[in-house]
């Protein structure tokens, strides 16, 4: 019984990540969409090595920064739990 609990615990939680992640990577493409679009477009014309450099950093930003982002919230929420 104590392992099926667990799997639960784990599933649960996963499912929890799963919807705080998507909701951190709709509203982060929305907002570099929004704040960004413009020069992006601009960089794409323009240069395309450049562009190929900012959408990796971007992809890199919004990576470490959104896993960092639901990291610190899921462990607010677990300390709460306890």
């Amino acid at each position: 019984m104590a392992s099926r609990s667990k799997k639960s615990a784990s599933l649960g939680s996963f499912l929890v990540e799963l919807a705080v992640y998507a909701v951190f990577v709709f509203a982060y493409f929305f907002l570099v969409l929004h704040f960004l679009g413009g020069w992006i477009k601009h960089v794409f014309d323009q240069n395309k090595t450049l562009y190929a450099f900012v959408a990796l950093a971007l992809i890199i930003a919004q990576g470490v920064g959104l896993e960092m982002l639901t990291t610190g919230l899921l462990r607010i929420i677990r300390s709460r739990e306890s």
